[in-house]
Parts: C-alpha cells; sequence; structure tokens
C-alpha cells in the first residue's frame, strides 16, 4: 500500500496545536465527507486524556491473541514490521485491529513496544484491543487508544501489516494523517489539511463571540435567535 501524501510541516504544526472537537468542527464546515464518518466510533478509549493531542502519519497492522501465531514468537520476532515502521513518513500513529471474535484478550502493546515505537518517530497507538503497562507508558507521554486493557500479552502478534484497516467504522489507510485525544481518534482528509487552521480559527472567533454574548447583560432570546440563524448560514 502506498502511503498518502503528508502535509507541510507548518500545517502539520497549525493543526496540532488544536483539539480534535475543533479540528472536526473545521472538516464539517469544509464539507468533504459526511458528517457521520471519519472518526473511530464506539468504545476505543483515550487511555491518557491528560496528554496533548496526538497527530502522525498511520502505520497499519492486524492482532490477534486468542491463539498462538503459525510461526515466530508471538510480538517479539517482528522485524520485519519494525523495519516497515521506519520507512513511512514521521511522526507516526501505530494502528493495529485486533481481528479476534473477541479483540482485546491479550495485549500486543505496552511499554517495551512503547519505547521502542518512540525511538521509531512513533507518538502513539490505537486499537480495539487491549494495552497494558499504563504507568510507564503514560511517563513516557506516548499516548494509547484501546477498546480495552489486559494484564497478559496472551499470544498477541502480528497477522499482517501494510494494509487498511477498519477500527470502529474508520476506515484507516497507511500514511493517512490521524489526530486524537480525550475526545476520541479521527483522519484528516489531505486535500483539505491545509484550510484547516484557517477555518478553525473562524470557528472558534464565533464561537467565542457567542459565548460572551450568553454571559452578558445584553442576552436576550430574541438576540440568541439572530446570532444563531447568522451561525446557520456560516455552517451551510
Amino acid at each position: 500500500m502506498i502511503p498518502r501524501a503528508s502535509v507541510s510541516e507548518q500545517v502539520f504544526q497549525q493543526i496540532k496545536r488544536l483539539d480534535t472537537c475543533t479540528v472536526s468542527n473545521a472538516i464539517e464546515r469544509l464539507n468533504v465527507r459526511m458528517r457521520n464518518e471519519g472518526f473511530v466510533a464506539g468504545s476505543v478509549r483515550c487511555r491518557f486524556p491528560a496528554l496533548k493531542p496526538m497527530l502522525g502519519y498511520a502505520v497499519t497492522g492486524r492482532i490477534r491473541s486468542t491463539s498462538a501465531p503459525l510461526r515466530g514468537r508471538c510480538y517479539y520476532d517482528r522485524m520485519d514490521f519494525w523495519n516497515y515502521v521506519a520507512q513511512l513518513p514521521a511522526p507516526r500513529v501505530i494502528v493495529l485491529a485486533d481481528v479476534d471474535h473477541h479483540p482485546g484478550v491479550g495485549a500486543f502493546f505496552g511499554e517495551i513496544h512503547a519505547s521502542i515505537a518512540g525511538a521509531l518517530g512513533c507518538v502513539g497507538y490505537v486499537t480495539n484491543g487491549s494495552v497494558r503497562d499504563l504507568p510507564p507508558v503514560h511517563a513516557l507521554g506516548f499516548h494509547l487508544f484501546s477498546g480495552s486493557v489486559s494484564v497478559s500479552h496472551a499470544y498477541a502478534h502480528l497477522v499482517d501489516f501494510g494494509e487498511s484497516v477498519e477500527l470502529g467504522g474508520l476506515r484507516i489507510f497507511p500514511g493517512d494523517l490521524v489526530h486524537g485525544d480525550l475526545h476520541g481518534v479521527q483522519t484528516i482528509p489531505a486535500e483539505i489539511a491545509a484550510e484547516i487552521p484557517h477555518t478553525a480559527q473562524k470557528i472558534v472567533s464565533s464561537e467565542n463571540e457567542l459565548k460572551h454574548f450568553c454571559r452578558s447583560p445584553e442576552f436576550s432570546l430574541q438576540e440568541l435567535e439572530r446570532r444563531l440563524n447568522r451561525v446557520a448560514v456560516d455552517c451551510s
């Protein structure tokens, strides 16, 4: 799978400073996809909500943990995967779909994997499966998004990597720009990434005006209706 195009460093840093809700609002305003698409829905949770937003390019694969791999030594014996990780644009977000019938029995990712991933320019890990070693991984400043937490690796191992995967209704391709924080995980379409900072700024400014009005002595339902109608026109 050929990685998708990266955005400029300036745009990347501007988006990185934004929370996911603001970026989601900007994407909605730019009207490039359905509003019920583009984000991971369901039970995948941010394990470290106090960390700043995560932004990076997706490194994808599939895992299992309920049965032993046909060859190799579970999660240890896959230098081919780390070589693949190093070939994709940095910073990177590892996205692994647990394809077991009951995802999350064992945790593929913990302190050791986070340490290796961090050394290779990765900033976070996203899975519908489980994770472990939360305190030491948090100390690394490495983001974890997962469906559950597990005490054991069980038989956690890679099935394959380098193709698109689906988590919570979101199809993620290698090289996709992945954005996450305490609210969840979404992808950012590369074709409108450069427009997001300016669009987000306009939305935040409009929202601040409305919030200030709601707290002011001039608040009235008549004026509120007028202002909301104006916002509705801007959003259409």
